[in-house]
């Protein structure tokens, strides 16, 4: 299933820019947004510093039992989210696939913001921002961008720059953007493909939503290390 699903993965983001272009929503101005409601909460969930703060609470204080906590809830939440979103098969794609992109990158936002609070990191600085972006993208494609000059630093980097790079932002949210619609449009293509049975799909979603941000998660908690006093 490996060699499929890569296959897949890989002629779903040679068809990014075009379903950028049909769906402008999902690029860059869609990852910032998600971004920002991440941080100040949506709906019953709450912003990520509260979150986050509350977690380090739970756990008298200790941050690295904090981190652990929201990286496990939100691979639940993930898992959830992604077997919903991934049931039924080409009829609901077009409906599905944006929902599951967006579930996704609101609550890998929501992890990866969190963890930048509990770590001392001001969330409403620009560089922070960038940083945690740059975090979704996962570390090997961070390395592989910063190895071709398309990123300047790691998120560490990126957080801790002299400097706010303007021309970065877009940049980077449309990385982010073309990395989700890749990771969702290439587990639906091989689902679809391979197997056409609606809750063999969302057992698929919900255990590669899982594994994608637990990935995220980890790549920020061992990135983003601790800066001046941490939260709480």
């Amino acid at each position: 299933m490996g060699i499929a699903s890569g296959a897949a993965r890989s002629a779903a983001k040679s068809l990014v820019p075009a379903g950028i272009r049909m769906a402008p929503q999902m690029g860059s101005a869609f990852v910032r947004e998600m971004l920002e409601r991440a941080i100040d909460g949506v709906g019953p969930v709450k912003g990520a510093a509260a979150q986050a703060d509350a977690r380090l609470k739970d756990a008298n204080g200790d941050s690295a039992a904090a981190v652990s906590a929201l990286i496990d809830g939100h691979v639940r939440m993930a898992g959830v989210q992604g077997f919903v979103t991934n049931l039924g098969g080409l009829v609901t794609a077009a409906v599905a696939i944006p929902a599951n992109i967006s579930g996704l990158a609101l609550l890998q936002c929501h992890l990866v913001a969190g963890i930048a609070h509990l770590r001392g990191y001001d969330l409403a600085d620009r560089r922070t921002r960038n940083a945690i972006i740059a975090c979704m993208l996962g570390e090997d494609s961070v390395n592989e961008l910063v190895k071709k000059g398309v990123l300047p630093a790691t998120p560490m980097g990126l957080a801790t720059s002299p400097v706010h790079d303007v021309e970065l932002d877009q940049r980077m949210g449309q990385e982010v953007a073309t990395e989700l619609i890749a990771r969702v449009g290439g587990r639906r293509l091989a689902t679809t493909i391979g197997r056409r049975i609606p809750l063999l799909g969302g057992g698929i979603g919900a255990v590669g939503d899982g594994w994608s941000t637990h990935k995220v998660g980890r790549y920020a908690d061992r990135e983003l290390r601790a800066r001046g006093h941490s939260a709480g």
